[in-house]
């Protein structure tokens, strides 16, 4: 038979299972910061080759207009005016050792790119890439309702360059106004350690969104970083190398809810997933372009999704 505990005693063993259960709720809270914990892989794509049954080259996938945005024309899967933005490329920073490239090339003649409207204009007459699951005929090739979603991805050092790993939802390609866009990054070629975040909820009464900059501590013009976003039913939180953004608005971690989440649920919905390098059009061309500068590209490590 177990000998009793005094009063004394008592106390102490229960400050101390008190105090480890503490710690243990504790540093389960630390660990719940990483979004992969607990989670599967569901989907992955190493890019040891370019999928055509899973990803879809060119314009974005919308009935609102041509699909075209900024001051390139996204190439199809062949490319366009004798140059092909996308390659697999070998990659010794790469988890596996290859890696997504997603180039732009200043053209700088007349182009013939059927319904893009920079064609004639020099600032314009560029060709890059826009990979994406979905089809402008409404069909989505790869899409998902919730999880977390991730690219490990490295970006360029540019005066006009636009990268971004975003998603749409499927209904929104037929039904614009039904739009709701996640952002998860973009960033701007001349600002190596600032990038944006954004959820856009367009058309409608209910017409809104959320975003903040984020400041982060690597150049990401240097080496890879992980960009990702957890969707659940009702809101997203966006993530930067795995650990929860900053809004800068509240001071807290970025929590958003999805105000249309119910109309996602009632429709069956999905989210599909886009690999974008466009080049921005509200800062000034520079004057002279550089050799170093008609050329320029972004990579992807993989993209991931975790449910």
């Amino acid at each position: 038979m177990l000998p009793s505990l005094s009063r004394r005693g008592f106390l102490k063993a229960s400050a101390a299972s008190l105090a480890l259960k503490c710690h243990d709720a504790a540093a389960a809270t630390i660990a719940s910061d990483d979004p992969t914990l607990g989670r599967k892989v569901v989907f992955e794509d190493t890019f040891h080759s370019l999928d055509w049954s899973v990803w879809n080259a060119g314009p974005k996938a919308t009935t609102d207009g041509t699909g075209f945005y900024g001051r390139s024309a996204f190439a199809t899967k062949d490319g366009e005016e004798g140059f092909n933005p996308y390659s697999i490329v070998d990659d010794v920073a790469a988890e596996d050792g290859k890696a997504l490239q997603i180039s732009a090339k200043y053209i700088g003649r007349s182009m013939n790119v059927r319904k893009y409207y920079g064609n004639a204009l020099p600032e314009f007459q560029w060709i890059s890439g826009n990979l994406q699951t979905a089809k402008k005929d409404g069909v989505v090739l790869k899409g998902w309702r919730k999880g977390y979603f991730e690219t490990r991805m490295l970006f360029p050092r540019h005066p006009l360059t636009w990268p971004a790993f975003w998603m749409l939802n499927g209904r929104s390609i037929l039904e614009p106004k039904t739009s709701i866009e996640l952002d998860i990054v973009e960033h701007k070629g001349w600002e190596p350690t600032v990038y944006g975040t954004y959820l856009h909820e367009w058309g409608g009464p209910d017409q809104g969104g959320r975003s903040t900059g984020v400041k982060t501590p690597v150049d990401m013009t240097t080496g890879y970083c992980r960009y990702g976003m957890l969707v659940d039913n009702t809101r997203c939180v966006p993530y930067f190398n795995r650990s929860p953004v900053m809004d800068t608005k509240t001071g807290k971690p970025a929590d958003w809810p999805i105000t249309r989440s119910s109309r996602l649920d009632e429709e069956f919905d999905v989210f599909w997933p886009l690999l974008t390098l466009a080049l921005r059009t509200d800062v000034k061309f520079p004057q002279p372009l550089q050799d170093t500068d008609r050329i320029t590209s972004m990579r992807v490590d993989y993209f991931r999704v975790y449910e």
